[in-house]
């Protein structure tokens, strides 16, 4: 854990000019991560209208398609729970203006009445404010299309969301890929927060050690990502029979990522000690080569997101540093701040040992008694 990666980082290439501006990687990526979810969309709103057109007889099935496409969406929570709780909100937009179409017509002083009844209506049945907006959109596109057979939209609209469960079932979008895109986004950030510092340890760096702290409260909302692809994953897991197979694995990251949490708050503990030490200006190689050599571990331990067959290595090599954390041994001529630098790392250890499988009691005993 050397200066050359982040000297690397700062000094590289960086594009400008025309070729800046046409290089459509990003564009690309940003469509091919949606490739699944566009594919899951345009089957479910298809199927949708064709059956609500076809089977049931309605000339002009909007509704049936509308519901579809906003229930399923492009975000990262495709949880079936999200999406019936989506087509829900929308169905409680189209009953309530149905209901006064057919009791006062159509016209502007009703879509007002309507759409105000049914934002009070989604209110009171949710807390989640874009159920509320979702059926207020469909109450104003029911009062503005030419009246019907009274509540055949609602049938278009159930029809819809039958179609979006459907598909999230059968075409599920991969819960995989996504949570470990976002692990593999925690890991390094926390290896970027503690390579700077330990350098600024060994350099006696103020401002880099303030800079490695910055690093490591910002590795909190990655975390909070994670957290929500893999809830996401699970859930879509238990509902497609396609994944379940993978619900095992999901809930090993599901675990992983608890240890994490703790290990990334008991960073910030280590960031904010070593914050504390580095004002002197005193290089301190010794506590930089402990909080390396755990950053390898914790680096295993990301790996073995992928590959299982890592998980012991990497708890030989959080172990291998947690039955040395001893502060008085490591630095036995040392000030109390460094050795309580030292004592930081000792629940950081913990955590990362928890995150390779074992359990917390397990974890504590490898530490030796202080």
């Amino acid at each position: 854990m050397s200066g050359d990666g982040e000297t690397a980082a700062i000094t590289q290439v960086v594009p400008t000019g025309w070729r800046a501006r046409l290089d459509l990687r990003p564009q690309l990526a940003r469509v091919r991560g949606s490739a699944l979810a566009i594919l899951q969309i345009t089957v479910a709103a298809t199927a949708a209208w064709a059956c609500a057109h076809y089977v049931i007889g309605h000339p002009a099935p909007l509704l049936a398609a509308t519901v579809t496409i906003t229930s399923l969406g492009l975000v990262r929570d495709a949880r079936p729970r999200r999406v019936l709780e989506t087509v829900v909100g929308m169905l409680v937009g189209i009953l309530v203006a149905e209901g006064f179409v057919v009791v006062v017509g159509p016209g502007w002083w009703q879509l007002a009445l309507a759409l105000g009844v049914t934002l009070l209506v989604a209110r009171f049945l949710s807390p989640y404010p874009p159920f509320a907006i979702m059926a207020g959109v469909q109450a104003c596109i029911v009062m503005s299309l030419p009246a019907t057979e009274p509540f055949s939209r609602l049938i278009d609209g159930a029809v819809g969301g039958v179609a979006a469960l459907a598909v999230t079932a059968l075409i599920p979008r991969n819960p995989r890929r996504e949570e470990a895109r976002d692990g593999h986004a925690v890991f390094a950030a926390a290896d970027a927060a503690a390579r700077t510092i330990v350098q600024a340890l060994r350099r006696g760096d103020a401002l880099r050690a303030a800079r490695g702290l910055e690093k490591a409260r910002a590795i909190a909302p990655r975390i909070d990502e994670w957290r929500a692809s893999l809830d996401s994953g699970l859930a879509v897991a238990g509902f497609s029979p396609w994944l379940r197979p993978q619900r095992a694995e999901l809930r090993r990251h599901h675990a992983v990522l608890q240890a994490m949490d703790f290990a990334t708050r008991n960073l910030r503990v280590v960031a904010r000690r070593a914050v504390y030490l580095c004002d002197d200006g005193q290089r301190r190689p010794v506590p930089a080569e402990v909080l390396a050599e755990l950053m390898r571990a914790a680096e295993l331990v990301g790996e073995s997101l992928d590959d299982i067959s890592l998980q012991p290595a990497a708890r030989e090599a959080a172990r291998a540093v947690a039955v040395r954390l001893d502060p008085a041994r490591i630095l036995p001529d040392g000030s109390q701040g460094e050795q309580n630098l030292i004592t930081a790392m000792r629940p950081f250890a913990v955590d990362l040992l928890t995150a390779t499988g074992m359990s917390s009691a397990e974890a504590r005993a490898v530490l030796p008694r202080v």
